[in-house]
């Protein structure tokens, strides 16, 4: 099969590899129709993976069409519809069995939570993923719901959400999104759906910044964010702040920009191990602070039904479509953020 595969920093490249195998009883194959990009497949484009490997398959984004099933596989049938979630779970333990799969208990590390980031679990930016545990790491497409916007939901939609539930976010909130890339501008539209006041944008890139203004939201077009956020609100601030960047500048701006007793939901993927948590500073604001990794299966069931009744459009963050052999041209692309880029859809059949 034709797949993009990781060879060093800013070396993506479309070569043929071997087809992947069922890897026990309850895995499945699914033969990709839509994969897409990742704001945090640039970490490993930049050569700050996640593991040593080399030539192995990106991404963690994908729908499809199930090509062939385990004999230990009970809820899947080949020719099912299906989008791929990125988080990948056991489906035999008691947080797997509520969705809760990046708290798996079989599964330790990282790298086998995820597709894409080492030669442990091979990506699905190709023509054919191996999905483990396919029951529950395979969720079936409704009739009503499109490829391009299932692959949003397979993480950067699920995380959007979970970034915006963890923040808890109340009707009258004022809501600032640090970060405008798919995941910031869904985060957008989530806070909408729970009654903020007003979503607060923030992003050096102009074009992501008129994405979200022609979705309501108010753009900071300034220097400094913090001091217009403060100047916006009567000088008190955000009451959330949700970080979706995962640089330490920005995951201390969302420190700064909220008000006293405001909440903070950090969904950026930050690989610093000794980031300086101002602790005196949270504990005088009463600040709240949430950070972790989406379990995508857990919040799908809302997200299809929110998708489904069209209060939710995941797609709209779609701005390129491409076959999947200009992937390389794509990452660049990406990396540049340039042409007005937010979400790239690949397309493994043309």
């Amino acid at each position: 099969m034709k797949a993009l595969t990781f060879h060093g920093p800013r070396d993506i490249r479309y070569r043929e590899v071997p087809d992947p195998r069922l890897s026990d009883d309850r895995s499945a194959i699914v033969r990709v129709t839509r994969a897409s990009i990742c704001g945090s497949d640039l970490h490993i484009y930049h050569g700050q993976g996640f593991s040593e490997d080399l030539g192995f398959c990106v991404g963690h984004e994908a729908v499809g069409v199930i090509a062939e099933v385990g004999t230990g596989v009970d809820r899947r049938r080949v020719g099912d519809r299906v989008l791929v979630p990125a988080s990948v779970g056991c489906s035999r333990c008691p947080e797997c069995d509520a969705g809760r799969t990046s708290l798996c208990r079989s599964r330790s590390g990282a790298l086998e939570k995820c597709y894409g980031l080492s030669a442990t679990l091979q990506g699905s930016q190709a023509e054919l993923v191996a999905v483990p545990d396919a029951d529950r790491n395979t969720v079936i497409i409704p009739d009503e719901i499109s490829d391009d916007a299932a692959v949003v939901m397979t993480d950067a939609a699920a995380t959007a959400w979970y970034g915006a539930r963890r923040a808890r976010i109340s009707p009258g909130d004022t809501v600032a999104v640090i970060g405008l890339g798919p995941i910031g501008q869904i985060a957008a539209q989530h806070a909408r759906l729970l009654g903020t006041a007003e979503v607060i944008g923030i992003d050096p890139v102009p074009a992501r910044r008129e994405m979200a203004a022609a979705q309501g939201a108010r753009v900071v077009d300034a220097e400094d964010p913090v001091a217009q956020v403060r100047e916006w609100t009567g000088g008190l601030g955000a009451h959330v702040a949700i970080e979706a960047v995962g640089a330490d500048a920005t995951v201390e701006m969302a420190q700064r920009i909220v008000r006293r007793a405001g909440r903070i939901s950090v969904v950026g993927v930050n690989q610093n191990k000794t980031y300086p948590f101002h602790m005196e500073r949270a504990q005088v604001k009463e600040l709240e602070f949430a950070i972790g990794l989406c379990s995508v299966q857990f919040e799908l069931p809302t997200l299809l039904e929110l998708t489904r009744t069209g209060r939710l459009d995941p797609a709209a963050v779609i701005t390129h479509r491409l076959p999947l052999s200009e992937g390389p041209a794509a990452y660049a692309l990406m990396d540049s953020r340039a042409e007005g880029v937010c979400k790239i859809v690949l397309d493994p059949t043309r």
